[in-house]
């Protein structure tokens, strides 16, 4: 059954959330945390109102009350042909979908695994981001997270993945695996995300080839990397920030925070910003992000803006730059992204674009272009939750419309390869040395070319020469905004 409405407030307005959208079969997030709406009192959970056609229902009705293309929503679309919510809800925003404008942004998944993760990065698994280059047919590690068990089995940045099983006696290749099933078969052989879940993985590294058994577990992903998330680079009598933000999440505040404190201290003024694998997440951490770039901003300026459909014009929103004492006054800034840079991330870009024009860059590759966010609806009886797309976000120069990623924006951007060899923040690495370059005034030697590298970075036909990462059919929480994540 579908439940009562309440309206967005200007209270609530702050917990909207950006993020990215999962590969195949899978969604992406961009809403809203607290935004939501439940019954009054919520009723105990029965057979009918949790029941298939009580969910297809509300989800029909949150689509035809917030979805922010409602001339793009497809009529006659029989519930009765369709086995899932979610298969008749992307029947429902097809026509958006073929514009480009809603690649599967829009979708149910659970309020409890969300709000796990949205508050502290809760997750599970190996806690590793992999990628896969078609072309070698090679699993390489992307990242590997603090507290989690494949960094403390030893596998980090770099590792290959040779081959997977749950015993010596059945290990497989993942050639062999590709072969027979697809990049699906790899995601099969990891196996359940559940804690417990354990897999032998033969991996090459520096350290030679080997074989690790690693049991999935429990973990919290940090969003700002103890051991390379925030440092402060000197290189020829110059200092530069790094920052790398893996997720737009509330635990991230402080911990930016502190970083731009300290970059404020030192007299920082030209920064490298890497969110190559970063999907997106809260709106309110994109616009603190800003606000720490802000230092040298009016009260009037503006970053962003927030714009929902004609009928809800009355929630639009723009938040202007609010300086804190942590804040510093950017000369220079180099964006360090990818086909996984998404949502929150590419607000944060688009929000910095009209203040530094030329004196900021886009480094490595396009983003994938999701100017457009969701609200969060619930149905908390059944412990779902409807992510909508509702808004589109814009910058001081008005509305945005970089569905196919920030890179034509952007006339100065530097072509850069994600180079797993060396770990992040490593001025070794292709596009951190590409991101310095720049902010130490030399030119780029090649700039990002493609306005279609957002869309193809989820595709693996559309993009075959190129490493991506990997995504299950059905995505967790913490994959929509994680690509690769498992």
């Amino acid at each position: 059954m579908a439940k009562p409405r309440v309206p967005l407030t200007a209270l609530t307005m702050a917990a909207l959330m950006l993020a990215s959208c999962g590969g195949g079969g899978g969604s992406s997030t961009a809403g809203s945390g607290p935004v939501t709406v439940t019954p009054t009192p919520s009723p105990t959970p029965t057979p009918a109102s949790c029941g298939l056609s009580a969910q297809q229902s509300f989800a029909k009705s949150v689509i035809d009350e917030w979805y922010l293309f409602p001339n793009d929503v497809a009529t006659n679309v029989n519930p009765a042909s369709y086995s899932t919510v979610q298969d008749y809800i992307d029947a429902l925003v097809a026509p958006a979908r073929a514009q480009s404008k809603d690649r599967y942004f829009t979708y149910v998944t659970s309020i409890a695994e969300e709000e796990a993760y949205y508050s502290s990065g809760s997750s599970a698994g190996l806690g590793v981001r992999l990628t896969y280059d078609p072309s070698t047919q090679r699993v390489i590690i992307a990242e590997a997270y603090e507290g989690a068990p494949a960094l403390a089995a030893g596998i980090d940045r770099g590792t290959q993945i040779l081959a997977i099983g749950t015993s010596a006696a059945n290990l497989r290749s993942v050639a062999d695996i590709v072969a027979s099933e697809g990049t699906a078969g790899i995601t099969n052989a990891l196996g359940p995300s559940d804690p417990g879940v354990t897999r032998l993985l033969r991996i090459s590294d520096a350290g030679g080839t080997r074989d690790v058994s690693v049991t999935k577990a429990d973990y919290n992903i940090d969003p700002v990397s103890d051991r390379y998330g925030a440092k402060v680079i000197t290189e020829g009598g110059q200092s530069y920030g790094y920052i790398n933000l893996r997720t737009f999440i509330s635990s991230a505040n402080d911990q930016l925070k502190d970083a731009f404190l300290n970059f404020r201290s030192q007299g920082i003024t030209n920064v490298v910003v890497d969110l190559r694998y970063n999907g997106g997440g809260l709106v309110a951490t994109a616009e603190l992000f800003g606000d720490l770039l802000g230092r040298n901003r009016a009260a009037s300026d503006v970053f962003s803006r927030t714009s929902f459909r004609a009928s809800k014009s009355a929630n639009d929103e723009t938040h202007n730059f609010t300086p804190s004492t942590q804040s510093i006054a950017p000369t220079r800034i180099a964006f360090i992204g990818t086909g996984s840079t998404a949502s929150a991330s590419e607000l944060v870009i688009n929000g910095m674009l009209p203040w530094l024009g030329t004196n900021m860059t886009l480094v490595g590759s396009n983003t994938y272009g999701k100017p457009v966010g969701q609200i969060a609806l619930d149905k908390s009886e059944c412990d779902e939750r409807m992510r909508v797309i509702a808004f589109s976000t814009g910058n001081a120069s008005g509305p945005s419309d970089y569905f196919t990623g920030l890179a034509p924006k952007i006339a100065n951007s530097c072509a850069a390869a994600d180079d797993l060899d060396y770990p992040l923040g490593d001025v070794r690495e292709a596009s951190v040395r590409a991101a310095i370059d720049f902010l130490s005034g030399q030119s780029c030697a090649a700039h990002i070319a493609s306005a279609s590298a957002g869309i193809a970075a989820r595709n693996f036909a559309a993009a075959p020469a190129a490493p991506e990462m990997l995504m299950p059919a059905d995505p967790r929480a913490a994959q929509r905004e994680l690509p690769g994540l498992f």
